[in-house]
């Protein structure tokens, strides 16, 4: 045999394998085609070896030299082909029969969490009506969250077992830094910063050592409203709890308030909400007490005003229709898809 015959063998069989390999469209098709190139036995590379010995002696270097080179091209081309199967990479062959007319698949797109949107809903409410929006720290002193609120030292609020109290300074029982209780004390430091009249939302988290249940948790979210001008009265603040919970919950919500005490107001009121026929406890409110306007500077014989705090959760739930809040918290993906 003339070795320009054979190497011309070995150019065809070398491009024959490399176009089975590359248009292997599984890992059948590709097995199959190994089998049939280079096969121990029956394999095409096999059979053209055996040419290399009727190849004449002078020229036996240079066939059996090209030989190993496209031994070597068409093992490459076979593990290149493995390896883009093994990486899910569509074979040219694919292409040519994909069908831009079939739907394709969405992505799943996340959402904001229940009670971000809750927050974002009751800013919207309040802000039209009137209220501006307020932040303060989470790691408060004892003057912002209790002191300045009208919170003696002997009151049982102050209690280290209902307070996550933090240790600093050289003594570990230095207690003058906790979590915040409540988001009264963000009213605090807007009046300690700003004349009257003041109309303010704080919405954030807050912290109690509370044992959790279906309406309890530790860490919860707190909806704070503040306002302070002339003549403000307790008419006032149910009007303005009447459109929130109206304007949130619907117009067939109800409101009552009970008789209660809180250090900072005077007079005070637990807030329920009814909705659907089913009283609920919502929070506390009441007028500012004139110690808490002293502390800040202003003065109770020319301003007045009123201050509530409401469960963000409680609120959430109730419109929901979420029998336990601790459910929004146990991420649980198919829960939250709901909202």
């Amino acid at each position: 045999m003339a070795i320009s015959e054979f190497l011309a063998e070995l150019d065809e069989l070398v491009a024959s394998a490399t176009e089975k390999f590359e248009t292997a469209a599984n890992g059948d098709l590709l097995e199959a085609a190994r089998v049939e190139f280079i096969g121990a036995r029956s394999g095409l590379l096999r059979q053209t070896q055996q040419g290399l010995g009727r190849i004449d002696k002078s020229d036996k270097p240079a066939a059996g030299k090209r030989f190993n080179e496209v031994k070597q091209l068409i093992e490459s081309a076979f593990e290149t082909a493995r390896a883009r199967l093994e990486a899910g990479i569509a074979t040219a062959e694919d292409e040519e029969h994909f069908d831009p007319s079939v739907p394709g698949v969405l992505s799943q797109l996340g959402h904001m969490h229940p009670i971000t949107q809750t927050i974002e809903e009751l800013k919207d409410i309040m802000g039209r009506l009137g209220f501006s929006v307020a932040d303060g720290p989470e790691i408060e002193d004892e003057w912002h969250n209790f002191d300045a609120l009208n919170i003696p030292r002997s009151h049982p609020a102050r209690d280290p077992l209902d307070n996550f109290y933090l240790a600093v300074g050289e003594r570990a029982n230095d207690h003058t830094m906790l979590m915040r209780s409540q988001t009264s004390t963000v009213q605090i430091r807007v009046m300690e910063q700003s004349p009257p009249p003041v109309r303010v939302i704080s919405l954030g988290r807050v912290y109690r050592p509370d044992t959790p249940d279906a309406t309890h948790l530790p860490m919860f979210h707190q909806i704070e409203g503040l306002l302070i001008d002339r003549q403000v009265t307790m008419a006032d603040l149910k009007s303005v709890l009447r459109l929130f919970a109206s304007s949130y919950l619907g117009e067939d919500v109800h409101i009552r308030f009970r008789p209660s005490f809180f250090p900072f107001t005077e007079p005070s009121v637990e807030v329920d909400m009814s909705w659907h026929d089913n009283w609920i406890e919502m929070g506390g409110a009441g007028m500012v007490d004139p110690a808490v306007l002293t502390a800040v500077g202003y003065d109770p014989e020319e301003v007045t005003g009123f201050a509530f705090g409401l469960g963000i959760e409680r609120l959430c739930a109730r419109r929901h229709g979420i029998d336990d809040i601790r459910e929004i918290y146990r991420n649980d993906v198919r829960f939250l898809h709901q909202f």
